[in-house]
């Protein structure tokens, strides 16, 4: 299977009826892990991405807030977005680390905001944070993460 050009796909789409949701199920089923949980995407463009995860029962822990895994899943559902959009096609990357802070009980819908600054000179192998912010409807930040990347120059063909 050829491997999925999101950006590309995203803003081709997002400007039809339901083509966000049909890019963000494509995105889904190219990474299968992100299908436990029912993410989409809301913005993408170059250093920016931004999902949305609806609230439903199997997200949720014992304590009825959306348990910490599913927000772990979230940040790196966003974090593949903003990485797709933003290092060029002459580098690959991956995610190398992640650490996140749950800040406030996390209920219902989640958005969450991915940033990622590309330094002046992308290196053939650099390490770059990507932050995640993820906010409850009521706009309270809920949890804060940071995913390190590992960005690498591709080979030549």
């Amino acid at each position: 299977m050829p491997a999925l050009d999101l950006p590309t796909a995203y803003r081709k789409l997002e400007g039809l009826p339901l083509g966000r949701a049909a890019v963000s199920r494509i995105y889904r089923t190219a990474a299968p892990y992100f299908l436990t949980i029912p993410a989409g995407l809301t913005r993408m463009e170059p250093g920016r991405a931004e999902a949305t995860m609806r609230a439903v029962p199997w997200t949720r822990n014992h304590l009825g807030t959306v348990h910490a895994i599913a927000q772990c899943n979230l940040a790196e559902f966003v974090l593949g977005a903003v990485a797709e959009a933003t290092v060029p096609a002459t580098h690959r990357w991956i995610p190398r680390g992640m650490t996140i802070d749950y800040l406030a009980k996390a209920q219902g819908r989640l958005d969450a905001l991915a940033t990622l600054a590309l330094p002046e000179h992308l290196a053939d192998k650099q390490e770059l944070p990507v932050e995640i912010h993820i906010t409850d409807a009521k706009g309270v930040e809920v949890a804060h993460a940071q995913i390190r990347i590992w960005v690498t120059a591709r080979p030549a063909r």
